[in-house]
């Protein structure tokens, strides 16, 4: 008899992603010149500085106080920078893109790291080998992406942002006391997807359901109390629930979380509505609901110095930033409500006194709006106002600014000197 046939070969270790820490002090210096020089901008702080205002002749530009890059998205370029500082013969990756700005993703292109597709595990994950780095982005990632880096023991650098972690922890608990997580998103937004992840709890057995918007709410609310009927329902929600979801049996217990840039007034309906809810079904008994908040700090400082903004008697208001940014998108929202407000790019979207580019948000398409303003090509005074979300560098607020003057006849020299 061969014993050797019998015996059962040993199986190799499962492999482990490599995490490092790429934040030396070395590094760090060379990194935040690097940073500095291609997003930081003198003249925003020095409008800053003077209260976020500065007139010259018959035009005004007020800044929010609170805009741009907040602490996670800092923090998340200055990783991806000391990757390359660290690591500067490996291939780098990253899982899609480290935040929603074009500049920056078009910054880390130019240092050689490759985007991946992170809206599913494709066959280029396969090719990566041991040696190769592999950011994670300030959303984070799904837990199968994750669990694709173990396999494949790559070295990684995980940016995801502190609040957003907050957020997982969160679901993870309300998987182990056997709540549904009800997450106010995008259901295919990066973060909203890596969220939903954690909601399935350590043994794959938690649920979740995706909401958006209040009308999603009260199909949830009319569904708790009783007024829905099941197959609709599922239809309706197509997409934006765990495998096994049924809301017969995963309704009873539900616990509310949401992507951390929406709009905190929205998301506070949210909780109130389906609280009552609950509250409806159960008798007066609020046992069954639980909720925290986990708006980030950095989005809701945005959207309330927007406010106060606002407060001021605005011709315009200008919101620069990515578009397929989420918190950038709710302060277009807010501005809307109040003034002539666009959703810019870049300063080259301004075109002329009369057009700008501008991305429609009941359209989703970058449309031209023209002759939305008289005063602007006349000598009349003129008030501007600026902000931009979390992901957007100061320079390119810089270059709006600039550009808002020259429109008007002023040159950056003036600018600069003003």
């Amino acid at each position: 008899m061969d014993e050797s046939a019998s015996t059962p070969k040993p199986q190799p270790k499962p492999k482990k992603r490599k995490r490092v820490n790429v934040r030396r002090p070395d590094v760090m210096e060379m990194v935040q010149a690097e940073v500095a020089e291609h997003y930081r901008s003198s003249i925003v702080e020095k409008v800053r500085s003077r209260g976020g205002q500065i007139s010259i002749d018959n035009t005004t530009v007020y800044l929010a106080q609170q805009f741009g890059f907040c602490y996670g998205v800092e923090r998340a370029i200055d990783l991806a920078y000391a990757s390359r500082r660290v690591f500067p013969e490996n291939r780098i990756f990253l899982i899609g893109e480290i935040i929603h700005n074009p500049e920056v993703n078009r910054q880390l292109r130019e240092m050689g790291i490759t985007s991946l597709e992170w809206r599913e595990l494709t066959a280029e994950y396969d090719d990566l080998t041991e040696d190769d780095v592999v950011i994670v982005p300030a959303f984070g990632a799904p837990m199968t992406f994750m669990e694709k880096l173990d396999e494949l023991g790559v070295i990684v650098v995980d940016t995801t942002c502190g609040d957003v972690m907050s957020v997982w922890r969160r679901v993870r608990g309300y998987a182990k006391a056997g709540v549904t997580s009800i997450i106010h998103g995008k259901a295919g937004h990066e973060e909203t997807r890596a969220t939903a992840s954690r909601a399935l709890g350590p043994d794959k057995t938690g649920h979740y359901l995706v909401v958006l918007t209040l009308a999603d709410t009260e199909k949830v609310c009319d569904y708790i109390r009783g007024n829905g009927q099941r197959d609709e329902f599922m239809k309706y929600f197509e997409g934006s629930y765990s495998d096994g979801f049924d809301p017969d049996e995963h309704l009873k217990q539900i616990g509310v979380a949401n992507q951390t840039t929406m709009l905190k007034s929205e998301t506070e309906e949210v909780q109130n509505r389906l609280r009552a809810a609950i509250v409806d079904r159960d008798g007066g008994d609020a046992t069954n609901f639980q909720v925290f908040d986990t708006i980030c700090g950095a989005t809701q400082e945005r959207q309330d110095s927007l406010f106060d903004l606002l407060k001021r008697p605005l011709d315009l208001l200008l919101v620069v930033g990515g578009y397929n940014s989420s918190n950038t998108t709710h302060l277009v929202e807010i501005g809307q409500e109040v003034v002539p407000s666009f959703f810019i790019r870049k300063a080259e979207c301004l075109r002329s006194l009369e057009e700008v580019i501008h991305f429609d948000l009941e359209a989703k398409e970058e449309q031209v709006a023209t002759g939305y303003s008289a005063k602007f090509v006349s000598d009349e005074p003129v008030t501007i106002g600026i902000t931009a979300g979390a992901s957007c560098p100061s320079n390119l607020i810089e270059d709006t600014i600039v550009r808002i003057f020259e429109l008007r006849g002023i040159s950056k020299e003036q600018v600069v000197s003003a």
